[in-house]
């Protein structure tokens, strides 16, 4: 038996709702044919954008979108994607595919969509193949309310209200795709965009993010704080609201990456210890950004996480469609949990991508539209959302195969203001059920309601076969004199609420 002990007096942090955010970009069908198929399309949709996809995500309640990239992002140029549609330019997308950009879905498209899902914005601005002036524009062209020549370009393109930029990149992955720039170059670039990113009404600040490190990159992340910080300019209020992080999970490495529905027990236990490498990964980026910003006001932004697979055979393989099975929904619980234990640090994150691309939550072909293992994982995590982090501590121990080992247990607790508690738990292992002994102090437990998703390890959702994976009553938790007692299925995902 494990146990399980909540502190409900010890209070750790507020897990923001941004954590559970996610990432659109110009790649694939995650915009085109997922999210947005043109107001004349035989598909439900309003202005543009698909009302299955639509609800679905406004029940996940997804707080914050990340767009338009990504690598696109850094050759995106925003001007191209306003106006008529009819005269918007054509351009071949070099990141992704090969395949032509027609900039039907632009500024005012996201704005939109953000606007039917009822979420906050995080815009991606192009450090790297645009002008300090291009990216000055574009937040006077969204954000300004008075006389300007972009105020007017805006209401001449039929919107005369600002929109609400809430978070804003200052380039994506600079040390790669975004401009191959040594961290000390990027930092001084960031220190020179990030000025021109103007707070122009009076009490909304648009939260800048810095481009941080690939994985275990230890050095970007201390060379561009030691530049940013110098001459004092970040204890400026603004001048930095984050710093970014990147990490996909390749069980077979970067180069092969592996089949997303084809693997065995090894190369499972494998892709889910690769997945917790994500706690390392905080804390030892988060001890460097501590020698800077002892307290925490600049957030870890993770806007790319998630598994990349090699794509599903007969698709283009640069549009990075995979299919999404158990494994996908047990690294999904398992980097969340992660990310509610650390959200003293960890301020945002954002799952690549929402539809159609890498580890999304959806997938949709024609007018088909399923929800995938990950989707569900997300709908029962929800509850977490601006929820204070309670002390929580899980017995646990080593399973696995080999040399890829994994605690069998992972779990975060959370209390929501009206003072219900939030349990979600994984069991990673393939073989063994586990009784939990669960005590919980300071506080009478009188009601439990429980819900599971569970199945074969290689189970997944299809078009033929929508609901193989899917959210289902747990009812087996039983109330003690101190706590509850349950057990937790091999291979499944919990979530229990407590009052």
């Amino acid at each position: 038996m494990a146990r399980l002990v909540i502190n409900t007096k010890k209070k750790v942090s507020k897990i923001n709702k941004e954590i559970y955010g996610h990432f659109s970009e110009h790649l694939g069908r995650c915009i085109y044919e997922g999210i947005y198929v043109g107001e004349d399309s035989p598909i439900e949709n309003v202005n543009g954008m698909r009302c299955d996809v639509v609800e679905a995500l406004k029940e996940m309640k997804v707080p914050v979108l990340r767009w338009p990239g990504g690598c696109f992002a850094d050759e995106y140029h925003w001007k191209d994607g306003i106006g008529p549609k009819e005269t918007r330019k054509k351009m071949i997308n070099t990141h992704w595919g090969g395949v032509v950009e027609d900039n039907s879905f632009g500024t005012h498209e996201f704005f939109e969509l953000c606007e039917q899902l009822g979420c906050e914005t995080y815009i991606n601005g192009n450090l790297g193949s645009g002008t300090v002036q291009e990216m000055s524009e574009w937040v006077e062209y969204m954000t300004f309310e008075g006389v300007s020549p972009m105020a007017e370009l805006r209401a001449k393109n039929g919107h005369e209200k600002p929109w609400k930029v809430d978070f804003f990149g200052v380039g994506n992955e600079s040390w790669g795709c975004g401009g191959n720039m040594n961290p000390d170059f990027y930092a001084n670039e960031y220190r020179r965009y990030q000025t021109f990113i103007r707070d122009y009404k009076t009490g909304e600040h648009i939260e800048k993010i810095c481009c941080g490190a690939n994985v275990d990159d230890y050095e970007w992340t201390k060379e561009v704080l030691d530049t940013c910080f110098r001459h004092s300019l970040p204890f400026q209020h603004g001048f930095m609201d984050g710093l970014s992080l990147h990490y996909y999970v390749h069980p077979e490495g970067w180069d092969v990456k592996g089949s997303a529905t084809d693997f065995d027990e090894t190369v499972w236990y494998k892709t889910l210890n690769k997945a917790l490498y994500m706690e390392e990964l905080i804390q030892r980026h988060g001890a460097i950004m501590d020698t800077y910003d002892p307290e925490k006001k600049i957030g870890m932004i993770v806007d790319e996480w998630g598994t990349w697979y090699t794509c599903e055979p007969g698709t283009n393989p640069g549009f990075l469609y995979q299919q999404n099975t158990m494994r996908d929904a047990l690294v999904a619980g398992i980097t969340l949990n992660i990310f509610n234990k650390h959200s003293d640090r960890v301020k945002m994150a954002n799952l690549a991508q929402m539809v159609n691309v890498l580890q999304s939550v959806l997938l949709t072909e024609g007018e088909k539209m399923v929800k995938t293992p990950t989707y569900h994982i997300f709908n029962m995590y929800k509850h977490h959302q601006d929820a204070e982090l309670l002390d929580s501590h899980m017995e646990t121990k080593t399973i696995g195969t080999g040399e890829w080992n994994v605690p069998n247990l992972t779990e975060s607790v959370s209390v929501a203001e009206d003072g219900t508690l939030h349990i979600t738990l994984t069991n990673l292992s393939l073989e063994e059920d586990y009784e939990i002994d669960t005590t919980i102090l300071d506080k009478a437990v009188s009601q439990v309601r429980g819900e599971i998703v569970t199945g074969e390890m290689h189970a997944k959702n299809t078009f033929e076969e929508p609901e193989t994976v899917t959210v289902e009553t747990f009812d087996k938790a039983e109330l003690t004199e101190g706590g509850l007692k349950f057990t937790i299925p091999k291979c499944s995902v919990v979530h229990l609420e407590v009052r």
